[in-house]
């Protein structure tokens, strides 16, 4: 009978080749059991069909029977169903222009899919919902479906329905929410519900600017911050709590997402939050837990500038830790401080024996109901080692490495044992003696951790794996241990046999576990270890030493180059990248020694600015959004060209020569005013970054040289672009062109000292003018009789002391000490223009 179908639909003698589809489709829908025996032959013909994109028909009729079959379709068809997927989206789009209403309702299929078959739509997910946004938007519904969410999501919910996060009595115990009310956002409306004296509403608009600080980050950054902000800060102090939880829940997400330009409204911030955290109660743990996220985010970036409210909030989170009868809470203050000791360092020594005394109530607690707290405090007091200063820390280590050890030999929990294992590493940074007598055993429980396959379980529908999360932390943070701890020996710790054992784990194993985290982790750690030999070389250059380097290298960098070729996920592609960057910056021409490895680094570069990578061409682990696509292909990218400037200060700038002429083409194409201002600012800031690194590389003058004609203009065109990050990396560009190329460029310096004087009389970005004064200094450094001294000096020392980048200190210093030679009378000259005195202070040691 099938037979028939399929000779009908083809049949040349039929004016409509597509009826014996519709009579498919209807005998099919009426008893699509009764076929069964027949799907694997159907599908083999829809296959066909689906590539049939002029007859509109046959596709409606093909995907109809498609739906029909698919609730009953077995594990013997999955591979078949699978294949058709591509095909079908395509289809569809087809369909759509040829018949709305029949392209409608053929979009069943993709319910009785994620209805029956989930697993065979999963990898083509990304595709689906694109195809869906396009048809949302090309027929102008995206405002129609927003007028229907936004009443949704700024609704009152009925009474007994309140969301957990508005009530006022909340435990805290309830599981994060997923209310569709927290998924829309769009201004216009937002502004409507903010203005509203419906304390939902506000809510609403609150909510939305929340989710909006996540997808639409630098547009709030760099157009609006401030006034969203002061929005946030008055819903604070709102009337109605379910504004005020909305607004903590809106800082949070902005302290996360839009640093570091949050970071600078510190003090309008911080007394909010610490007036909000002294004014709650125990019973509204909900409200608590939001109010110390917010707290948590903002101080990352905070630094120093954290020290004028240090007293407050160490006053806070120490009278939780005392006196609060929540165990929630006091777990919320324990990450507090860990996030506190982040920002503070050094300044919180006065603060560390009243915190010690508290976390060890907790490190030594035996029940279950303490267990996340006893974690939490594990990892704060890994914090801490981190942080406090290896003189305040010393004299715990060797008992927090037994303290870790008791905890893994006595408790059988994941999350346990991933704390101890941070535990020691930051150890390892304090006191790395401490952890000799018990490296056996440590590195013993961190490489079964990684060969266990507790917690694994197996889909046997979708023959797919699953890990529970405890155990996926579990494996990187033993991965990330396990590169840490040798960092910090200055004995031979690493034999090959332990990494083998490593190496084994990570790829042997590969097929059985595939998690992405794990492998990201397993190359930063072989990394790790290349860098650590590397010190022990250094440290002891023996010829044996030597060896076990190189033979390190051997397996380790084919490993990263293979990895960047074959893996499918871009998260760990960036992740190779940056092992292998740590690899180059630490070991330099040692890591170039074999034969061809030089090319094959530069080839793989090469092949990722050409989207030429299988994870660039899959797609892998990336969202939908086409802008977050983007997004990602930038970022692995720039991890990509990292190692440009890697490579060149590696080896002889005639060795590299050919291969940074094969690669700057591709660096310079994204300078175009036409890309992206994330593009423009990676190629100017890469071009300067190789510059910079033929400074002090052998022929480094000579090539610099002759790329100055090709690269002049790219950096001039950079110092005028209307975004400060590309003008300042410009900038700094052309500052280590003079310096790299010398003599060469000197008949370009009237032109150069031109284009930086209109960049004074107008630049207001701080960062920018630091840098400018830098590339001065460098140019009056390279040659100094192609500077007019009497006018270029008094301009720049007007713009001293540098006041944002810091690191150019060294470069200004070096030029002032060195006129000061040349002409002491200039020199002189400047210091009435209340140039700092302790710039002069270097004079004498910067020769």
């Amino acid at each position: 009978m099938v037979a028939h179908f399929t000779l009908g639909c083809h049949s040349p003698w039929l004016t409509n080749p597509w009826v014996g589809l519709l009579l498919l489709s209807k005998v099919v829908e009426s008893n699509p059991e009764a076929f069964k025996p027949h799907y694997r032959q159907l599908l083999q013909l829809f296959g066909t069909v689906l590539q049939d994109l002029n007859n509109p028909p046959a596709l409606y009729y093909c995907i109809l029977t498609l739906t029909a079959m698919t609730p009953y379709t077995g594990s013997e068809e999955m591979n078949l169903m699978r294949s058709l997927i591509p095909n079908l989206i395509v289809a569809l789009k087809h369909l759509l222009k040829a018949d709305q209403d029949q392209a409608s309702e053929a979009m069943e299929v993709f319910d009785e899919l994620m209805e029956s078959e989930v697993s065979i739509i999963v990898p083509h997910i990304a595709e689906i919902v694109r195809f869906c946004l396009e048809t949302v938007l090309k027929h102008k519904l995206l405002n129609p479906i927003l007028q229907t969410i936004f009443p949704v999501l700024s609704a009152a919910p009925p009474p007994g329905e309140e969301d957990p996060e508005d009530e006022e009595n909340d435990s805290g115990d309830q599981s994060d929410s997923e209310n569709p009310k927290h998924c829309a956002a769009q201004m216009p409306l937002t502004q409507a519900c903010l203005a509203s004296e419906n304390p939902y509403e506000r809510k609403g608009g609150i909510m939305c600017l929340a989710v909006l600080a996540e997808g639409c980050a630098d547009h709030i950054r760099t157009k609006m911050l401030s006034s969203v902000l002061q929005t946030v800060c008055r819903s604070l102090s709102d009337s109605n709590q379910v504004v005020r939880s909305a607004g903590l829940f809106a800082l949070g997400q902005f302290s996360e997402y839009l640093q570091p330009d949050v970071s600078k409204y510190c003090d309008e911030l911080m007394p909010l939050l610490l007036g909000y955290l002294s004014s709650l109660n125990e019973a509204k743990v909900g409200h608590v837990t939001k109010a110390f996220y917010a707290l948590e985010n903002f101080m990352e970036n905070l630094g120093s500038d954290i020290a004028p409210y240090l007293p407050t909030l160490m006053d806070t989170m120490l009278s939780a830790l005392n006196n609060a009868s929540s165990l929630k809470i006091k777990e919320l203050a324990v990450s507090a401080i860990g996030a506190i000791a982040n920002a503070a360092k050094e300044l919180l020594v006065p603060y560390f024996p009243p915190v010690i005394e508290s976390l060890k109530g907790f490190l030594t607690a035996t029940t279950e109901e303490m267990r996340p707290l006893q974690t939490q405090a594990l990892d704060t007091l890994s914090v801490l080692a981190r942080t406090i200063g290896n003189d305040v820390f010393s004299p715990l280590a060797a008992e927090c490495v037994q303290l870790g050890l008791n905890l893994t030999d006595t408790i059988d929990d994941p999350d346990l044992r991933r704390c101890t294992y941070s535990l020691y590493s930051a150890v390892s940074t304090v006191s790395p003696d401490c952890l000799t007598p018990h490296l056996t055993a440590i590195t013993t429980v961190m490489l079964l951790a990684l060969k266990s396959t507790e917690g694994v379980t197996v889909c046997i529908c979708s023959h797919r794996f699953s890990v529970e999360n405890a155990y996926i932390d579990e494996k990187e943070d033993a991965c990330d241990a396990l590169g840490e701890i040798p960092l910090y020996y200055t004995l031979h710790f690493i034999s090959l046999d332990v990494f083998h054992l490593q190496t084994m784990c990570v790829f042997d194993y590969k097929p059985q576990f595939p998690h992405e985290d794990v492998r990201r982790a397993a190359f930063a750690a072989m990394g790790q270890f290349c860098r650590a030999q590397h010190k022990v070389w250094k440290e002891n250059p023996t010829e044996a030493n030597h060896l076990a380097l190189q033979k390190l290298l051997d397996i380790v960098l084919p490993c990263f180059l293979e990895a960047v070729r074959t893996e499918r996920e871009r998260q760990v592609v960036m992740g190779v990248f940056e092992a292998m960057n740590s690899v180059l910056k630490s070991c330099q021409g040692e890591a170039l020694k074999s034969p061809g490895r030089l090319q094959e680094i530069s080839h793989v570069i090469r092949d990722v600015l050409k989207k030429k990578t299988l994870c660039q061409d899959s797609g892998g682990d990336e969202p939908d959004d086409d802008d977050q696509q983007a997004e990602y292909d930038a970022m692995l990218q720039e991890f990509a060209g990292e190692g440009i400037p890697l490579l060149a200060s590696a080896v002889p700038a005639d060795t590299f020569a050919p291969f940074l002429n094969d690669l700057l083409p591709l660096i310079m194409s994204k300078a175009k005013s036409s890309c992206t201002v994330a593009d423009r600012s990676f190629s100017v800031g890469t071009i300067g970054e190789v510059l910079q690194a033929l400074v002090s590389v052998s022929g480094g003058r000579g090539v610099a040289g002759r790329l100055s004609n090709r690269l002049l203009p790219v950096l001039v065109a950079g110092v005028k672009d209307s975004d400060a990050e590309v003008r300042n990396n410009s900038v700094f560009g052309l500052g280590s062109l003079a310096q790299a190329a010398g003599p060469i460029v000197a008949s370009d310096y009237p032109m150069m000292l031109s284009l930086f004087s209109n960049l004074l009389t107008k630049e207001s970005d701080r960062r920018v003018i630091d840098n400018l004064c830098a590339a001065l200094c460098r140019m009056i450094m390279s040659n100094v009789d192609a500077v007019p001294l009497e006018q270029v000096v008094p301009a720049l020392v007007a713009r001293l002391p540098l006041q944002e980048d810091m690191e150019e200190n060294k470069t200004v210093y070096s030029c002032l000490a060195m006129l000061y030679k040349h002409n002491p009378a200039l020199v002189q000259y400047t210091h009435g223009l209340h140039l700092p005195d302790r710039m002069f202070a270097f004079g004498p040691e910067l020769d």
